[in-house]
């Protein structure tokens, strides 16, 4: 899984890299689009012709789906698409070739006049102002701003590439609101059953724990009042009722960790920056915690970044005999993230209970979840959530 939630330094630089490819291949549409239209005409090189088109647009989905974040097209566009795609490739990608190539060049060139040294005076003349600066400002100044412009651009003509895939290779609206409403509905059953696994965890918890040492507890307690009312040795008496007290004392402390495994009072009552310390002091290995936001995410969101990072750090320690784990959580204007990474033995199954059930977790708010876990180690998860729930 991908998040999309990027910063606009990425977007512009993705769109770049998406929007140069678009022109090599929009030049090899172009020239393909040439031969094709008259050998269709030819009754046995029309295979061939649909073979190409099909290849073409085939590329085309992949640069769109990898560079654009286009949702999967639905549609074959034909050559309509492949002419008016390939039109609006070669134009907009010339014209940020040219506008990266003419800035990287007045900024290699204006810092080599000032390392350089001994740069010209050059005046600037502007309504009411007057400025005299050097060469080699000049163009770092002029590099700069034209690398602003090359950013713009490259977004300009990425939207446009979306809304033209849109029109031609759709999914159009129905369709995706048809994929909205099914990842709705597979994030909502996923969610049934991750609550039904934490049911069966939490009887398990009770069944294997609690409840042993209560009839531990039960079974002393009877045994000294048997001895007592025999009128045998006081001492066994005592012993008995001190093996009871402790017996009680190790009940409680089972107790207060089941509760402490269902829901900390600590996230509610201190936020998720103290829980994670209690999960790391709790942990049977180091495990140093970073923390960088300022204010504390919503409620859901908090409680999801919880489960995800106590989950990871359990499934580390039990199963992936880790000696070392890192948590990082961080945020940007709109996300809040954890990372989860341990020296273990790596070999995570992202579909096995416990990843995938935080994986439903996650997704059912929106946010993004990946597991890096190859054999061998080591092993990185990471959740990334909106600072607000969706809504509904």
């Amino acid at each position: 899984m991908v998040d999309k939630r990027e910063n606009a330094g990425s977007r512009a630089a993705k769109a770049l890299v998406g929007v140069l490819a678009g022109m090599a291949l929009g030049a090899v549409e172009l020239a393909f689009l040439c031969v094709a239209w008259p050998a269709s005409l030819v009754p046995a090189a029309r295979p061939q012709v649909r073979r190409g088109v099909a290849g073409l647009l085939a590329l085309e989905r992949v640069r769109l789906t990898r560079w654009f974040d286009h949702p999967e097209p639905t549609r074959d566009g034909g050559y309509a698409y492949l002419a008016a795609r390939a039109a609006l490739g070669v134009l907009g990608g010339y014209g940020c070739a040219t506008a990266l190539f003419v800035g990287l060049l007045l900024l290699a060139g204006g810092a080599w006049e000032l390392i350089r040294g001994g740069s010209d005076a050059v005046p600037v003349e502007l309504p009411g102002v007057k400025i005299v600066t050097t060469g080699g400002m000049l163009g770092l100044t002029g590099g700069v701003a034209l690398l602003a412009v090359t950013a713009l651009l490259a977004l300009a003509v990425g939207v446009l590439e979306r809304r033209l895939a849109a029109h031609f290779l759709g999914p159009g609206g129905r369709e995706l609101m048809r994929r909205r409403i099914a990842e709705l509905t597979a994030t909502r059953s996923g969610i049934v059953r991750a609550v039904d696994d934490e049911r069966r965890r939490i009887e398990r918890d009770l069944h294997d724990g609690v409840q042993q040492r209560g009839v531990a507890l039960a079974m002393l307690l009877g045994r000294a009042r048997h001895s007592h009312g025999h009128g045998q040795d006081h001492a066994r008496s005592a012993e008995l009722v001190d093996q009871a007290y402790a017996e009680s004392r190790r009940l409680l402390d089972e107790l207060r960790s089941v509760a402490w495994r269902i829901y900390p009072t600590a996230l509610d009552e201190l936020g998720l920056k103290a829980a994670l310390a209690g999960v790391a002091e709790r942990a049977a290995v180091p495990v140093t915690v970073h923390y960088g936001p300022a204010a504390r995410p919503a409620t859901e969101i908090e409680t999801a970044l919880y489960f995800v990072t106590r989950e990871a750090i359990t499934n580390a320690v039990k199963h992936a005999r880790a000696r070392d784990i890192l948590v990082v959580v961080s945020e940007d204007e709109r996300t809040v993230s954890v990372a989860i990474s341990d020296d273990g033995e790596g070999g995570a199954d992202p579909a096995g209970g416990g990843l995938s059930g935080l994986a439903r977790r996650v997704l059912a708010l929106d946010g993004a979840f990946t597991v890096d876990s190859p054999p061998g180690g080591p092993t990185k998860i990471v959740a990334t959530l909106p600072k607000e729930p969706p809504c509904g």
